[in-house]
């Protein structure tokens, strides 16, 4: 009997790349990213992506299976999901899901809603229009997206304007049996950490990216189209290199701005989990090893 899949989830920064990599090396699993930026490549250290040695160590997939000249979006990685996960247990491995895109996990436990496919015309029109004017109309028409949606990511923004104008109906009413808790399996698992400690990871996390590399990393992908991308160049600490680029803040300023982007990313990640599916925290503690979380959440597995 094949094992039991893991799915791994938490904010960024909580070091559940860290534990998927323990627990695939003890149980001999491999891994599923559930990232939507660590698809495209060349998105290496802002997406904080598992490196070559770690790739080398354990299977890795859905990791580089993009180009910045191409589109992805949930159906595409439900997909190549489930495509993994079938050559995973081929091999008599235990795949483990591990990454914190909300929309992408509960995409796979409950199926893509019934939003219609872009429109080319509307989507050019929105583009031009100011965020501003777009933000009021969401209010307007759709509260319940206004108010759970990242006003900051144009994207995403655009989007529920154009499903709202497309169809007629509230864009969070387009996702077929998204109005409940999501039916996760019993095995989700949400590391969770205490505030002042994920803010210490996350700073720590942003000094390293820029010390890296970032700013020379972002300014090789807008070279390769970065800016031309919808959903990459949104990316955070892309997005805001991409604005100290063009004349934007400085570096300091940048570097302050991306945390403040992060810690708020990281706010809406345990919202989306808390709100949106029932999973079993696994608590980490400042200090503690990855033995430590590794042991406790082997303890709760099914």
């Amino acid at each position: 009997m094949s094992a039991t899949a893991i799915y791994l989830t938490g904010a960024t920064a909580s070091g559940k790349s860290a534990l998927a990599l323990h627990l695939a090396k003890r149980l001999g699993g491999e891994i599923i990213s559930v990232d939507s930026m660590q698809v495209y490549r060349g998105l290496d250290i802002g997406t904080a992506k598992p490196s070559a040695v770690e790739q080398a160590g354990v299977p890795h997939h859905l990791i580089d299976v993009a180009g910045l000249d191409e589109p992805f979006d949930a159906a595409q990685f439900v997909r190549l999901a489930k495509q993994a996960e079938a050559a995973i247990r081929s091999r008599d491995a235990r795949p483990i899901f591990c990454g914190g895109t909300g929309l992408y996990f509960r995409a796979l436990f409950d199926g893509l809603g019934e939003s219609p496919p872009g429109d080319e015309p509307l989507r050019d029109e929105l583009e031009a229009a100011p965020l501003d004017g777009l933000l009021a109309e969401l209010a307007t028409k759709d509260p319940a997206a206004f108010e759970s949606i990242d006003r900051q990511n144009r994207r995403r923004v655009i989007r529920a304007v154009e499903v709202i104008r497309l169809t007629g109906k509230p864009y969070s009413s387009q996702r077929s049996g998204w109005d409940t808790l999501g039916q996760a399996p019993g095995n989700l698992f949400c590391i969770t950490r205490e505030g002042d400690d994920l803010t210490a990871r996350i700073h720590e996390r942003v000094d390293a990216m820029f010390a890296q590399g970032l700013v020379a990393e972002t300014q090789g992908l807008a070279r390769r189209g970065l800016r031309e991308n919808r959903t990459a160049s949104q990316a955070i600490g892309y997005r805001q290199v991409l604005e100290h680029l063009d004349g934007g803040p400085g570096r300091t300023e940048t570097v302050e701005l991306v945390k403040a982007r992060t810690r708020q990313f990281a706010k809406r990640q345990r919202t989306w989990f808390r709100n949106q599916m029932i999973c079993q925290p696994v608590e980490w503690a400042a200090g503690k090893s990855v033995d430590g979380c590794c042991e406790r959440l082997l303890g709760m597995l099914c």
